[in-house]
């Protein structure tokens, strides 16, 4: 028989020896767990992560892209609406600045500092536009900007300064006023550099056929002989103040055709300009200016006939030779 020994091993007589082999017990089979598998995506965010936020980034931009174009449609709309407004507020308004200034309009400015701060927004306000649109150095977008540019340094830095030198007028410029033209110029100076630099559609330089440039050509040439009138009308009415007196009657020049050459000369700048650009905003631009200046043309025509009675020559018109 067999006993127990050395614990839980038990001996096992061998029929032919007699001897006693010692067996251990079988070690049960270990339990195969299957295989972990590591989860990818620690290996991959570092890679998926610069994908993830440049659509993050992009999803902004659009979204960025989307509202400033709706403010930009929205201020187009507002630009081509204010044109009748205006032109039917002042056939019962004159703004009171100039010869037409009277009391009763609130403080007062100096008119050169007040020329400086309503017309500044169309300098600064298009400098730092011009880099965020995406035509920023298209030459046809640089050339645009850089007529609307010119004409608004010499009337918001030299005109001033030429008034403060050669205007002995104590009457001053109404604050409420140069706030009115300095949110128009916020307005229009948003308008024209956003459409000149960024949503315009210029055609590729092998494009430009002879239909653009001569358009180009002729636009360019309107505009500056337009701003050669405009900037020599002024010189002469700044002229006639200089020498003080009072109010004459300007002679030479456009003078004997029109009573505001500079009103239509500015105008003429404008047409050439949209004529240019041919974009929505700047025809806007050249509307709004008719609108504005017209109406004004006529109260000068008006006040210089009541002023200076027969001696004002009858066959003047106010603004447009043998037209108007």
């Amino acid at each position: 028989m067999s006993r127990m020994a050395n614990g839980n091993r038990l001996p096992i007589l061998n029929q032919s020896t007699k001897s006693v082999r010692r067996f251990s017990p079988i070690p049960p089979s270990p339990v195969l767990k299957p295989a972990s598998r590591a989860s990818p995506w620690p290996v991959c965010l570092p890679l998926l992560l610069p994908v993830v936020q440049g659509q993050e980034e992009a999803e902004k931009r659009m979204e960025s892209s989307l509202s400033d174009e709706t403010l930009f449609r929205r201020a187009l709309v507002i630009l081509y609406v204010m044109c009748p407004l205006t032109v039917l507020s002042l056939r019962f308004l004159v703004a009171p600045y100039g010869r037409h200034a009277r009391s009763g309009w609130g403080p007062a400015l100096p008119p050169a500092l007040a020329w400086v701060l309503m017309e500044s927004p169309t300098l600064w306000l298009t400098l730092l536009l011009l880099p965020r649109g995406r035509h920023r150095s298209h030459p046809f977008a640089l050339a645009i900007l850089a007529l609307y540019l010119l004409h608004y340094i010499h009337r918001t830095l030299i005109y001033p300064l030429r008034l403060s030198i050669n205007s002995r007028s104590k009457s001053g410029f109404p604050v409420v006023i140069a706030l009115s033209a300095f949110s128009f110029n916020l307005l229009n100076a948003y308008l024209q550099a956003r459409s000149a630099s960024h949503y315009a559609e210029y055609p590729a330089a092998a494009a430009f056929g002879l239909w653009v440039w001569l358009r180009v050509l002729v636009g360019m040439g309107i505009f500056f002989w337009g701003m050669s009138v405009n900037i020599r009308s002024d010189l002469a009415l700044l002229r006639l103040k200089a020498e003080g007196g009072g109010y004459k009657i300007p002679r030479g020049g456009w003078f004997e055709w029109v009573t505001c050459p500079n009103y239509m000369g500015e105008a003429a700048e404008w047409l050439g300009w949209a004529v240019v650009a041919c974009s929505p905003a700047a025809l806007a631009f050249f509307l709004y200016t008719c609108s504005n200046l017209v109406p004004r043309a006529r109260a000068h025509h008006q006040w210089y006939l009541e002023k200076f009675g027969e001696d004002y020559p009858r066959s003047r018109k106010a603004v447009v030779p043998l037209v108007y």
